[in-house]
């Protein structure tokens, strides 16, 4: 179990990756946002899913806000922060690049890599968000077409 403090710091990180969320999901987009945050709680990068809006299916949020953090020399004391648990191609970024710790708005919507994460040491914090579950149940219910398209159903 995570201290209390620890768990508004997460909360805070995710409050920064919803609004991400719903700058992509005006724009048109899927409404899932991310930011990478560094070893002292400084937002690295933030990014938005793209995939509509640039016609590039490898533009989730993860890796937009990967691609916006910039090159550093390691990633292990970083932290991914996302509004929906990762998918195979977001979880695999974590991997390849060993970021240590991915903290997750929701898994309910679409249960991603998180587990396989947590397996290859990942430190993984689930938070079951509510805002988090909303955004993205309305989402489907919305433009399920879209949303099927996007996670290869």
């Amino acid at each position: 179990m995570e201290p209390a403090t620890r768990l508004d710091e997460y909360r805070n990180w995710l409050a920064a990756a919803v609004e991400q969320a719903r700058i992509g999901g005006a724009a048109g987009g899927v409404p899932i946002g991310a930011v990478l945050v560094g070893e002292h709680g400084d937002v690295l990068g933030r990014g938005h899913n793209r995939r509509v809006q640039d016609a590039d299916p490898t533009a989730h949020a993860e890796t937009t806000a990967f691609r916006a953090a910039g090159r550093h020399r390691g990633y292990g004391a970083t932290t991914m922060v996302t509004t929906l648990s990762p998918c195979w191609f977001c979880s695999g970024l974590v991997r390849q690049f060993g970021i240590g710790r991915v903290v997750i708005g929701e898994a309910r919507n679409f249960y991603g890599g998180h587990e396989w994460l947590a397996a290859c040491g990942v430190d993984v914090i689930l938070l079951d968000d509510p805002e988090c579950v909303r955004l993205m149940a309305d989402f489907v219910e919305r433009s399920p077409e879209l949303w099927y398209e996007d996670v290869g159903d």
